[in-house]
């Protein structure tokens, strides 16, 4: 049988440990296995573009698990009253093909993205860090809040939308949050201004130059997290020109991120060399770093597998037969009890002539 996990189920598993324990770990999980990078079987994500967005399958593997996520980009669909992002995903054993989980996704890529993004920032931005511009303040604004302000020690968030009623609602979600002070920025320059570390979180699908050369001051870190097709950047190509890029996996990188502006030779350097200490990360306290972010099926594996973990130790999840139960695996036809009944094959035909 295959465990079904729902958003209810995830909301458990933030209400038994916490949102803030659940986002170290999730960050320490995807770590783990970002140093272990070269046990997995890699592939850029598949992307199906429409005029409205792009529906996407993310797989990856090691000699253990197999998992996969489907994901859609829709800019347009909070006029449906659907959320941007929707997923789910699926963690498989390798050695039978066995689907172990099917899981929810949409909050837990949320959480994961976050956590990412801290990972990344731990590793490139400036020791001390404390201010941050979020810039876009949609679905995935509060996670990317609280992962910084728990697990990097932000304490000053300065916020930006070209929708008010987006920064209204951060506001809202994140006044109870002990030592976090919030500020309402008029425009993105005045965002990034004295700002540590840039986090640009926005969903239009098309070439932006959000944050431009001119807003970049010696030292910062940029999280570009909102480009990721083709075709859809966050950050001018002088932000980058002037910068050192880190990527997740290149091959990916190259088509969706901000780097997608730049000729092919621009270089970049993947993460996990940075984690493993196979390359520098940030080498000075004025250097620009970027991490552009477009989000690796990897980091979903690690975001599965902790998340079925904690739902089998709160006992949370449904068992499904998503898979048929057989008495002889062979035998599949038999399942569905037509077997030897005379007659039975040509019931449906007797059914239309009359």
């Amino acid at each position: 049988m295959t465990t079904l996990i729902t958003p209810r189920d995830i909301a458990g598993i933030v209400a038994a440990h916490g949102l803030p324990a659940l986002l170290q770990r999730l960050e320490a999980a995807i770590t783990a296995d970002f140093r272990r990078w070269g046990e997995f079987d890699k592939v850029a994500r598949v992307a199906s573009h429409s005029g409205a967005g792009v529906i996407e399958l993310m797989p990856v593997a090691d000699a253990h698990r197999y998992a996969f996520k489907y994901v859609n980009g829709h800019p347009g669909n909070h006029r449906l009253g659907l959320p941007t992002v929707m997923a789910f995903g699926v963690l498989a054993d390798v050695a039978t093909g066995r689907p172990e989980v099917l899981s929810e996704l949409t909050l837990t890529t949320a959480m994961r993205t976050a956590a990412t993004s801290v990972m990344a920032a731990r590793a490139l931005a400036r020791p001390g860090a404390r201010s941050m511009a979020l810039i876009g303040n949609g679905a995935q604004s509060e996670f990317q809040a609280l992962a910084f302000h728990h697990g990097l020690g932000i304490d000053r968030l300065a916020l930006f939308d070209v929708d008010p009623a987006a920064t209204r609602k951060l506001q809202r979600n994140l006044a109870g949050v002990a030592g976090l002070k919030l500020r309402v920025a008029s425009s993105v320059a005045d965002a990034v201004r004295g700002a540590d570390i840039v986090t640009t979180v926005t969903a239009d699908k098309r070439r932006a130059t959000i944050v431009t050369p001119g807003m970049i001051e010696p030292g910062m870190h940029l999280n570009a997290v909102g480009g990721d097709c083709p075709g859809k950047t966050e950050l001018a190509p002088g932000v980058l020109a002037g910068a050192r890029v880190f990527v997740e996996y290149e091959p990916q990188s190259r088509i969706e991120g901000d780097v997608q502006q730049m000729p092919a030779d621009f270089p970049v350097t993947e993460l996990w060399r940075v984690l493993t200490g196979t390359a520098d990360g940030r080498r000075s306290a004025d250097e620009v770093t970027v991490f552009d972010s477009v989000g690796f099926a990897l980091e979903d594996f690690s975001a599965l597998s902790l998340v079925a973990e904690l739902a089998r130790g709160l006992q949370l999840g449904a068992r499904v037969d998503l898979i048929p139960a057989l008495a002889d695996p062979r035998d599949l036809y038999g399942l569905l009890g037509v077997g030897e009944r005379p007659g039975a094959e040509q019931a449906p035909g007797r059914l239309l002539a009359a």
